[in-house]
């Protein structure tokens, strides 16, 4: 099966890895949590359009690829809503005077973001059970209640989707495995600005963090959970 890091890594990295015993599978506990991380107009802009049309509306968008994901976050959170297990919004609140820091000396483009930037987009908006974490920061545990919210809840395995891929994913991926959760990454579930970073960053969780797959097979995984 083709990955997507495929053509990015070289056969021979790759190759290195396995020799080493990495990437291998952990598979899913019996309660997972789905997170979904900063899936607002801000990363994905009001309606699907190229890159280089879509930074026109929003800077900190992401383009089609996003659209691409949110279809397939949608196809997750339904199995998430029919069986009932929890769903979880890590997202950015709106930025005040007093949020600025170093991410806003990185991107000053954070900090003027228009007020329906913050929304959540509607195809996989919240509903009234689910639970809305703010956070000032990549990870989605820095500063926030989460992992108080994941024991009370009885979690033993987060579903993480969202945006981007080599950022907030990324960063809270390797919380959640730092905690001792089980992680599944839909590869399909997740965007990036960067096509190569996207990759890369696959491939760094799948080696070490968590099990990386596409959206079809994690529904299959789920759906096989008693």
């Amino acid at each position: 099966m083709a990955r997507p890091w495929d053509g990015i890594i070289s056969e021979e990295e790759q190759r290195a890895y396995n020799a080493a015993g990495f990437g291998r599978a952990t598979g899913l506990g019996s309660r997972p949590a789905l997170l979904i991380i900063d899936v607002q107009y801000r990363t994905v802009g009001t309606r699907p359009m190229p890159f280089w049309e879509a930074i026109k509306e929003y800077p900190t968008s992401c383009g089609e690829v996003a659209w691409d994901a949110v279809h397939n976050i949608r196809k997750v959170l339904d199995v998430f809503r029919e069986r009932g297990w929890p769903v979880l919004y890590p997202y950015v609140a709106p930025k005040q005077s007093f949020d600025r820091g170093r991410l806003s000396d990185k991107v000053p483009a954070i900090m003027n973001v228009a007020a329906k930037g913050y929304e959540f987009v509607e195809e996989i908006a919240p509903a009234e059970q689910d639970i809305l974490l703010p956070k000032k920061h990549p990870s989605a545990f820095f500063g926030t209640p989460l992992t108080s919210y994941l024991i009370n809840l009885g979690a033993d395995t987060l579903v993480v989707t969202g945006c981007s891929t080599s950022g907030c994913v990324r960063g809270s991926v390797v919380d959640a495995f730092a905690y001792n959760f089980r992680v599944l990454v839909p590869e399909d579930a997740v965007y990036d600005r960067s096509a190569t970073s996207h990759a890369v960053n696959l491939f760094d969780m799948a080696s070490k963090y968590a099990d990386v797959m596409p959206t079809s097979d994690a529904l299959s995984a789920l759906r096989a959970i008693g």
